[in-house]
C-alpha cells in the first residue's frame, strides 16, 4: 500500500480552500492533473456526491466524495478495478490562512500489485502538482 503524504498552507480562509476542492467538476480549472471533469449527481455537493474525472495513465475515473465534513475534511475515492484507495483532505484554519493535510492512498489490486513502485511514483508526482497548482490557484487573487 502507498501513502503518499503532503502538508501545505495557503494563504486563503478554510471555506474558500475547502470549497474549491470538494467542487470537483472544477478541477480543470486549477488541476494540470485532471483535463476535464463532471458532476454525475444531482443536487449539492455533500457527502456521496460523485464526478467523472479524466486522469492521465488512468482514463476516465468516477470519484465520489466521503468522509465529508464541511471546512473539515473530505476524501475522493476512486472507482477502479486495479485500485483501491483516495485523497484525504485534512483543513484546519489558522486565522485567514489554511493548512491542508494531504493523505493520498494508493493500493493496487491482484495482478497490478506488481506495480506498486510505479504507482507509488505517480501517485508522489499527482500530489505535488496537485497541491502546487492548488496554492497558486488560490493564492492569485
Amino acid at each position: 500500500m502507498a501513502v503518499v503524504k503532503r502538508i501545505q498552507v495557503i494563504n486563503k480562509p478554510v471555506d474558500a480552500v475547502f470549497q474549491t476542492v470538494v467542487d470537483v467538476a472544477n478541477f480543470p480549472k486549477w488541476n494540470p492533473t485532471t483535463p476535464s471533469a463532471r458532476k454525475l449527481t444531482t443536487g449539492e455537493i455533500g457527502e456521496g456526491a460523485r464526478f467523472k474525472l479524466e486522469i492521465p495513465g488512468f482514463g476516465k475515473v468516477q470519484q465520489e466524495l466521503r468522509e465529508f465534513e464541511r471546512n473539515k475534511r473530505v476524501r475522493l475515492v476512486p472507482s477502479m478495478r486495479f485500485l483501491r484507495g483516495g485523497h484525504r483532505f485534512l483543513f484546519t484554519a489558522q486565522g485567514s490562512r489554511t493548512r491542508i493535510d494531504h493523505e493520498l492512498e494508493m493500493t493496487p489490486k491482484g495482478f497490478f500489485k506488481i506495480f506498486s513502485p510505479f504507482i507509488s511514483m505517480m501517485g508522489k508526482k499527482n500530489l505535488r502538482d496537485t497541491a502546487n497548482a492548488l496554492q497558486r490557484y488560490l493564492e492569485r487573487t
